[in-house]
């Protein structure tokens, strides 16, 4: 048995011709949906980037107890468990946080891997003198923004773009190892992720009048730009969407290539999506997790059941393919690990949950059941108390501070760490959702949530509010996450 995961980073579902876009050109993602099967209702867990993938090892919501960090030494890995089973896997990825302080511990747990350079701001090439950009840029600024412009340099062609090159990394993966059998191959490409770069062909597919700033790297905001510059970034994020297209293209020709399809599962995801202006805002930190944001696109093909060109409406996670891909190789779940296997949501539509929750640490803690969607909101200004719980206290980039250690206290185990006490340390959120109140939103109804619903309907969010509890009590939930929120044990 063999198995390919596909993972996009940012990948917004309206976006996708089979979740009913007609603009974007994607004619594989179609392809796609004709040969798998596609999930209607698949939600985010934990936000953003790496505490995703930590759920993608664990299969269990981080945010209530951690920001952006490693994995944990009391964590269970989806990979490591693979191999320690028998089951060879491989990541190649482009996906840069991956070897920062904050993401050094997940490419280690599997049997070998490939990075490919050159992603958003990546450290990759040295050069002393400032970069020249167009004048005006507009957008997101920083180091990031100057180490970005230095490694567009060396990004002369298609073939360089390091999208392209994973993917290449990928396929030689499948050609050399295509008839053995026991491997996962991990693709992981950062984009469509921010700045939305992109060779000429691709940008040609969506031809439009524009004589502005640059503008391809929104900075995580309200939106202040122009008409023209929305719809010119709208653009750019379309172009990027094709060039996806066109490497998973390259991937279902190798399954074709290769007669995969017979004993191969395929799974296609993203860890979330992006705010392209809608509700005045960019990107996916600062704003509520609107659905633009959480509403994620998912597609798999599992050969047992061999059921293609179907959708299924049964609520789903991220934190379900860890569990799904071990049930398929044969592997117990650990006890802590509390997503589902998807195999009878893929063959009957079973449902495995009646709500899902989802968040950012220190931002609103959400639940939906796949009707309404629920956004809690701290009673409090100061969006406090709120601390973090690890082993491993590190930052995005760099590790915690002296004077952040300083402060630190041993707290005692919780259930899922395996016995071991853990480091709590007072947190400092990227977010603060108190300006933005508790809502509550009917996404069947009102997929674009422009009428939240007011407390003329206290049932619906005293129900919510009784799912999401449970949820956080499952997870161990620290005290202070009710407290902050304002809700009882």
């Amino acid at each position: 048995m063999k198995a390919i995961m596909l993972m996009f980073d940012s990948l917004n579902r309206h976006c996708l011709p089979p979740y009913g876009c007609d603009r974007v050109k994607a004619p594989n993602f179609d392809r796609l949906a004709k040969r798998t099967v596609t999930f209607q209702n698949a939600y985010v867990g934990s936000m953003p980037c790496i505490p995703a993938r930590r759920e993608l090892h664990t299969g269990r919501y981080n945010f209530l107890h951690r920001s952006w960090g490693p994995l944990e030494p009391f964590d269970d890995s989806m990979p490591q468990l693979l191999g320690e089973n028998g089951i060879y896997s491989h990541l190649v990825s482009d996906h840069t946080h991956y070897w920062e302080d904050g993401g050094a511990t997940y490419h280690n747990r599997y049997s070998s891997w490939e990075i490919i350079r050159g992603q958003e701001g990546d450290a990759w090439k040295g050069h002393v003198a400032d970069p020249q950009p167009p004048p005006n840029i507009n957008g997101e600024r920083g180091q990031r923004t100057r180490q970005d412009w230095v490694n567009r340099t060396y990004l002369h062609s298609n073939e360089a773009m390091p999208q392209v090159q994973t993917v290449d990394r990928g396929l030689e993966f499948i050609t050399t190892n295509h008839a053995e059998d026991n491997w996962f191959l991990q693709i992981e490409t950062f984009d469509p992720h921010e700045p939305f770069f992109t060779q000429a062909e691709f940008q040609d597919l969506y031809p439009h009048d524009y004589d502005g700033p640059l503008f391809d790297w929104p900075a995580y905001e309200h939106v202040s730009e122009t008409p023209e510059q929305v719809a010119h970034l709208r653009y750019q994020y379309a172009s990027l969407v094709s060039m996806c297209d066109a490497q998973l293209g390259r991937v279902l020709d190798a399954m074709d290539k290769y007669n995969l399809w017979q004993n191969t599962l395929l799974i296609v995801c993203t860890d979330h999506g992006f705010m392209l202006g809608e509700h005045e805002w960019w990107a996916k930190v600062k704003q509520p997790f609107y659905q633009e944001i959480a509403h994620i696109p998912l597609f798999i093909w599992d050969p047992r059941s061999q059921i293609t060109h179907e959708s299924r409406s049964s609520l789903v996670q991220l934190i379900d393919l860890p569990a799904t891909l071990l049930d398929y190789f044969g592997v117990e779940k650990p006890s802590d690990m509390q997503g589902h296997t998807l195999k009878d949501v893929i063959t009957y539509d079973t449902p495995v949950r009646d709500s899902a929750l989802f968040g950012i640490h220190g931002g609103h803690i959400n639940v939906t059941d796949g009707t309404y969607v629920y956004m809690r909101a701290p009673v409090n200004q100061d969006n406090a108390p709120l601390y973090e719980y690890t082993l491993m206290p590190t930052h995005m980039d760099k590790p915690f501070s002296p004077e952040e250690l300083n402060s630190a206290e041993l707290e005692p185990p919780f259930t899922f760490t395996k016995g071991c006490p853990v480091l709590k340390l007072p947190a400092r959120p990227w977010v603060n959702p108190f300006p933005f109140g508790t809502l509550l939103f009917d996404v069947r109804h009102d997929p674009e949530q422009l009428n939240p619903i007011t407390t003329a309907e206290p049932h619906i969010e005293s129900r919510m509010v009784d799912l999401m509890k449970n949820l956080m009590q499952s997870n161990d939930a620290p005290k202070e996450q009710y407290d902050r929120l304002g809700l009882s044990e």
